[in-house]
């Protein structure tokens, strides 16, 4: 193995997301990187609690910092409301010494202690920074050419910490990196727009009105497919393919992880990466590519073999 990682999965990838951790466990696994889920992890408290009782939870969050600092690796929080809690828990205990003092006293109560020495991290940006587009490319063995994917960063990963570390209007990670592997991301402007996050539990119409305007946008831009950082965000925006609009009719586009789609690229079956629990599957293909070792006919999104 090349590094290992503390893996923090959050309540989503073991529930909706199921798909996103299929995937990263498959492609760290490719790519010769471990993930080792933190044992004994509590949910990182991402709500409305941090603006009702905001010791209580800064010292939810921080448990897990405190868990994870027993082995030293960094923590990998696929999920971008666990990252952004995760990584505001860390920073904000750094900045102020009496939030600090309250969250150490809590922890102490259960026998725990953090000095905020494990780095939080999102698994693109470890893709791109730790492993690197060249060695992606190096592990590749089909082709992305059919798919036109419109990249959706979203709300939590680009402000206020940037975990790709660019412009938080402007991301152009996954660009950069599709483009790399033969796909054909379109041009998508609302990228960092909010998809509606939690509304979707407490004021559903107007979680469904950005979502809509997010699939709309995609679509009009002739994408096939779009492609996410966080399960909120795929679980918000794969809902509108089964929600009729105004004019009776549902928007359908399928929406992916973007590990599902490197998992493609670097060989990973459309079962190993989670594409049977999207809503909408993806009927692009990603055929071998003709320098691979193994030249046997097309492998199909969908999971089988053209004749």
């Amino acid at each position: 193995m090349d590094k290992r990682y503390t893996y923090y999965p959050g309540c989503s990838l073991h529930a909706t997301g199921i798909a996103y951790d299929k995937s990263m466990r498959a492609v760290f696994d490719k790519l010769g990187s471990e993930l080792a889920e933190l044992e004994d992890w509590n949910c990182c408290g991402a709500t409305a609690y941090m603006s009702v009782q905001k010791t209580v939870a800064f010292a939810v969050s921080a448990r897990n910092l405190a868990l994870a600092e027993r082995t030293g690796d960094d923590v990998v929080a696929p999920c971008s409301a666990c990252y952004y809690a995760l990584k505001h828990t860390r920073e904000g205990m750094g900045e102020d010494p009496e939030l600090r003092a309250q969250v150490d006293e809590a922890l102490a109560a259960g026998g725990l202690a953090t000095d905020l020495t494990v780095a939080v991290r999102h698994p693109l940006e470890v893709l791109l920074t730790d492993i690197g587009i060249p060695q992606l490319i190096e592990a590749q063995t089909h082709s992305l050419e059919e798919f036109r994917p419109a990249c959706y960063y979203g709300c939590q990963i680009v402000r206020p910490f940037g975990a790709v570390d660019e412009d938080p209007e402007l991301p152009m990670s996954m660009e950069n990196l599709f483009t790399a592997l033969g796909a054909r991301p379109v041009d998508y402007p609302p990228k960092v727009r909010c998809c509606g996050g939690m509304l979707v539990a407490t004021m559903p119409e107007v979680a469904t009105d950005l979502s809509m305007d997010l699939v709309d946008w995609a679509i009009a831009n002739e994408a096939n497919c779009i492609v996410t950082v966080c399960p909120l965000c795929q679980s918000n925006l794969d809902l509108i393919n089964v929600t009729k609009g105004s004019n009776g009719k549902s928007h359908q586009i399928p929406v992916l992880y973007f590990t599902q789609l490197i998992g493609l690229a670097i060989g990973c079956t459309p079962e190993e990466v989670g594409m049977q629990h999207a809503l909408i599957p993806p009927d692009a293909k990603a055929p071998r590519l003709r320098s691979a070792q193994d030249r046997g006919a097309p492998l199909t999104i969908a999971g089988t073999r053209e004749g």
